[in-house]
């Protein structure tokens, strides 16, 4: 009976030991920092803007208390995949491709980017102001012939993805509403991106460019040999207003992480080091979140895909 007794205490202290040690793995589970997958589509592909997304996942890792991975999307529907199949739990997403997201039922803004705003006489930044949403721009080499945005009928012209509201469905969408379509009575190309599509206009390779509001100043410090302010002009900019990049995340994130990220973009401009990663997408600010204005996007695309 001894024996049988000490046994039992035996195989108790077992079941006990073993109960404890899975409610500690549980703790220690419970207590993991989350992982979280941020995406964002570079404005150019030379190879820099991963070393300068280092900060920016630093940043996010030290604001959410988690381990926060940063890639780049390859492009705009890359992107859009990537929230779909729940790759990515944080976008910072171009317009259009926000909407296809937010259609896949992939992707929910909490904020919307603002960008600096510029003089449309002069194509000049406007210091100290800012905008939350911004124009397609057609450009043309300083010296060319194109005088109307209608004479692109016939003419080369360099386009970002068909996925890209100013680097495609804007001006497209407004060409055809002209009663010219570009997809057959004009060459268009994709590009990969905007530096490559200016140098293709300096060139001589294209005689017209598909870019957003502003790409001359952006992209300035890319081509020390010229004035791209004398050497470009702006033909059109389109009528349509885009509204900035989402700040997007999965629509079945907890609530208070969202909080959290959102509040971690908020606080961005109040530090010199954010301000410089905002520099990656020529963020000023954030601010809510206007679904209605992504609307407008959704028109434009399917009078560009007509």
């Amino acid at each position: 009976m001894k024996k049988l007794k000490r046994l039992t205490l035996l195989l108790a202290s077992f079941f006990f030991l073993g109960a404890c040690g899975n409610q500690e793995a549980s703790d220690q589970s419970g207590n993991e920092r989350p992982e979280i997958n941020v995406q964002f589509v570079p404005t150019n592909n030379d190879g820099s803007m991963e070393a300068k997304a280092k900060p920016f996942e630093e940043y996010l890792s030290e604001k959410l208390d988690a381990d926060v991975t940063v890639t780049l999307a390859t492009d705009y529907s890359t992107i859009v995949e990537a929230m779909a199949s729940g790759q990515v739990d944080l976008g910072i997403m171009p317009p259009a491709a926000y909407v296809q997201a937010r259609q896949q039922g992939a992707a929910e803004a909490i904020l919307t980017s603002e960008l600096g705003a510029y003089n449309r006489e002069t194509g000049l930044p406007e210091e100290g102001e800012t905008r939350s949403s911004f124009k397609g721009e057609v450009l043309v080499p300083a010296d060319s012939d194109i005088q109307e945005f209608t004479d692109l009928k016939g003419k080369r012209i360099a386009t970002l993805s068909p996925n890209s509201a100013s680097g495609y469905i804007y001006p497209v969408a407004e060409l055809k509403q002209e009663g010219i379509d570009p997809t057959v009575e004009s060459t268009l190309t994709t590009v990969n991106d905007i530096p490559s599509q200016m140098t293709a206009l300096l060139n001589g390779q294209q005689d017209a460019a598909f870019v957003f509001e502003g790409a001359r100043n952006v992209f300035q410090d890319s081509f020390p040999d010229n004035d791209l302010l004398k050497d470009l002009r702006v033909l059109y900019l389109t009528e349509g207003d885009i509204p900035n990049d989402a700040i997007a995340v999965q629509t079945d994130m907890d609530q208070e992480l969202k909080d959290k990220i959102k509040q971690a973009f908020l606080d961005m401009p109040k530090d010199e080091k954010t301000k410089e990663v905002m520099s990656l997408w020529g963020h000023k600010g954030y601010a809510e979140a206007n679904e209605a204005a992504y609307d407008t996007i959704q028109k434009y695309i399917q009078a560009a895909a007509e």
